[in-house]
């Protein structure tokens, strides 16, 4: 769902950008919140996370493919919709600098669509259904696998919904054609934050918030993201995703290649030239490394002073 330059206008790409910088902002003060019993590894770990799980791509139907967004899992995980946002946000930042995945220019719009629009829904969708199942901890995981599953369709119809607005494509057109590929998306969505969330809650729970749990160590963490970031990646799907699928069917692919900003970097399309697979390892073990990195940094800049 990463918009490639040239997808959106300049007035689109404004506006969701002045929409994005402001949910920022708040969000970075508002998880001074969640810092204060939160510590900086699990946000590093979560951030890191999910960028190692973004370059999986999974199969889908009719050769398209889909990768996790990760929103709700993030802002569980973290206890806080705020850090959520800001781990998002993170990632999709790191992906369009150093990764040339998702348009500079469209870096507002993806941040308003996976990083705001994404976490929220996931979120408050997950708030509203452990409710109705009466607030029952076990019941998480599948409440919060529902949540992000529609949240992935919701994020889906924004980005439709700005691509419309662009005169990129009819929304009689672009609206249901991201809508119906994404709602088989949001399926492998919600089967991963749940399947996640279940693990974390029986093995790992010092890495969910709520009672406070002594961190149990990095090992594990660690080794599972750079496995993920350096050996599963290698066995993404190379089939296009829900957007590029949507953007070849409907005839405008083409302008991602007529308004391109290019960011020199030697790790473009998440690979090193010349170095075949082992560069695509390469590239996502940097990435993986960075982000938690960026993350980390973040976290110990947020918190309280007396945290």
């Amino acid at each position: 769902m990463h918009i490639p330059d040239g997808f959106v206008s300049p007035p689109v790409a404004a506006a969701a950008g002045l929409v994005s910088a402001a949910a920022l902002f708040v969000a970075f003060r508002r998880s001074q919140e969640a810092f204060g019993i939160r510590r900086a590894p699990i946000l590093g770990l979560t951030t890191a996370f999910i960028f190692a799980a973004q370059m999986i791509n999974f199969p889908v139907a009719g050769g398209t493919s889909g990768h996790l967004l990760g929103g709700t899992l993030a802002a569980i995980v973290l206890g806080s919709p705020w850090a959520g946002t800001l781990s998002i946000a993170t990632v999709l930042i790191i992906q369009a600098v150093l990764f040339a995945d998702g348009g500079i220019t469209a870096l507002g719009a993806n941040i308003l669509n996976m990083a705001v629009i994404g976490v929220w829904v996931g979120w408050g969708l997950t708030q509203t259904l452990q409710r109705l199942f009466g607030g029952s901890k076990g019941r998480l995981p599948f409440a919060a696998g529902i949540a992000a599953g529609v949240s992935v369709v919701v994020a889906a119809i924004a980005c439709a919904i700005e691509l419309a607005l662009s005169g990129t494509a009819p929304v009689a057109i672009v609206l249901p054609a991201m809508s119906g590929v994404h709602i088989l998306i949001a399926i492998g969505e919600g089967l991963i934050t749940g399947g996640v969330l279940n693990y974390l809650s029986t093995a790992r729970p010092d890495l969910l918030p709520g009672e406070q749990h002594e961190f149990r160590g990095w090992s594990i963490p660690v080794v599972s993201i750079f496995l993920i970031a350096g050996v599963l990646s290698l066995f993404a799907s190379a089939w296009p995703d829900g957007l590029e699928k949507v953007a070849q069917n409907a005839g405008f692919i083409n302008l991602a290649d007529r308004v391109r900003v290019i960011v020199p970097t030697p790790l473009a399309n998440y690979g090193i030239e010349g170095l075949g697979t082992i560069g695509t390892s390469i590239a996502g073990l940097i990435g993986a490394a960075v982000c938690f990195a960026v993350a980390f940094g973040i976290a110990k800049v947020v918190k309280p002073k007396d945290a």
